[in-house]
C-alpha cells in the first residue's frame, strides 16, 4: 500500500465517522428523530390528554351539568376538593375500565376549568 493511499483511506473513514456524528446530531435536533423513552413518554401524554378530553365529555352528557359545573366552581381550587367532585361524579372512568389512575381525574379537574372559565 503506497504511503497516499493510506492518508486517503484514514481521512476519508475519520469523515464517515464525522459525517455519522452530524447526521444524527441534525437528526434529532431538527430531523425529528427520537428515542424510545421519549415516544414513550409522548404517547403517555395523549394517551392522558384524550382521557382527560373523554372525561369533560362525560361531564357535560349529564342532563344537570351546568348545576354540576357551578357546584364545581364554587369548590377549594387549590386543595383536592374538584379532584373528589370528579371521582365521586365517575366521571374519569373510561367506558368498559373498572381502574382508574388518579392522573385523569386531575387532568379532568383541568379541563373543567377551562370549561367553567368559558
Amino acid at each position: 500500500m503506497q504511503p497516499v493511499t493510506g492518508a486517503k483511506i484514514k481521512y476519508g473513514i475519520w469523515g464517515l465517522i464525522l459525517g455519522a456524528v452530524i447526521v444524527m446530531i441534525l437528526g434529532f435536533a431538527w430531523g425529528g428523530w427520537t428515542t424510545a423513552g421519549s415516544a414513550k413518554a409522548m404517547s403517555a401524554e395523549a394517551v392522558l390528554a384524550s382521557r382527560s378530553a373523554i372525561c369533560v365529555a362525560q361531564f357535560m352528557t349529564q342532563p344537570t351539568y351546568e348545576e354540576k359545573l357551578k357546584e364545581f366552581e364554587g369548590l377549594n381550587r387549590w386543595g383536592s376538593k374538584r379532584v373528589e367532585f370528579i371521582e365521586q361524579g365517575g366521571w374519569e372512568k373510561m367506558p368498559g375500565q373498572e381502574d382508574v389512575a388518579p392522573v385523569v381525574a386531575r387532568a379532568c379537574v383541568d379541563g373543567l376549568e377551562l370549561l367553567a372559565k368559558k
